[in-house]
């Protein structure tokens, strides 16, 4: 298998091993179900011949247990529009929705004289070194990425290239957006405050926000995870490709000790 999910047709997914989640087993990562998300919106959107629109905006909301088992996604319109749009997109696995995504598609027009405030350039990924994922993480989805620091780690706070060479889909062509967004959630991952082994930290949601489109197989997380004192936590992330900035990550956390701590 060499990639994550494989279309079976109307709409229903099968994830690979390669999609288990970090968590526990039989879990599936949220990851590739965003890219998954993505991925269906984009087709919605194309079928229905909308106004050439851009993604400036997608939220995940995770609703319960992600198995890794059968995915079904169904797509709607909630807001159409020549200017501005909403779509959502909700996963369901044994019929139970599972996940939501909403996002939000712009007009595409000349701002360059305007354009600023973009955080600076990471240093390129060939000139990060090679790192591993804490090894208390578990699943597929962790080890079939490819991990590179671009700066000194510490906990809760790191500056890493990753990338897979895996595909996101077998039998429909994803787009490199969707790939690309498909590693997003992995944010929270790189900049660990706290060993798994130790706690528990799992998001239940992820937004991004996109200055403009991605390009190349390579994202760049400029991470911050903080936790509160009252089982609050929030992971904060510059996201970047390549040419460099390129938009904003958040996760809400939820914060427990670990059963297995």
């Amino acid at each position: 298998m060499t990639a994550y999910l494989t279309a079976l047709g109307g709409g229903r997914y099968l994830p690979s091993e390669h999609a288990g989640g970090a968590w526990q087993p039989g879990e599936l990562h949220f990851a590739p179900l965003g890219g998954l998300l993505t991925h269906a919106i984009e087709r919605h959107r194309a079928a229905a011949g909308g106004s050439p629109l851009v993604l400036c905006r997608i939220a995940f909301d995770i609703l319960g247990f992600l198995a890794l088992d059968e995915i079904a996604v169904r797509v709607d319109t909630r807001r159409p529009g020549r200017t501005i749009e909403l779509t959502e997109a909700t996963a369901s696995i044994a019929g139970r929705d599972v996940a939501v995504a909403r996002t939000w598609h712009s007009v595409a027009c000349d701002t360059g004289a305007v354009a600023g405030g973009a955080a600076a350039p990471l240093p390129p990924p060939e000139q990060a070194h090679a790192a591993a994922f804490d090894p208390a993480w578990g699943g597929g989805f962790v080890r079939s990425l490819e991990l590179r620091q671009a700066g000194d780690a510490a906990p809760g706070r790191s500056t890493a290239w990753v990338t897979s060479p895996l595909e996101l889909l077998e039998g429909e062509a994803a787009s490199p957006l969707a790939r690309w967004l498909g590693l997003v959630d992995v944010v929270n991952g790189v900049a660990v405050r706290a060993t798994p082994d130790a706690w528990m930290f799992p998001n239940l949601d992820l937004t991004v926000h996109l200055l403009r489109e991605p390009a190349g197989p390579w994202l760049g997380l400029d991470t911050t995870v903080a936790f509160g004192a009252t089982g609050q936590g929030i992971t904060a992330a510059a996201l970047h490709d390549e040419r460099g900035h390129v938009g904003l990550a958040m996760q809400t956390l939820t914060v427990r000790p670990s059963p297995r701590g």
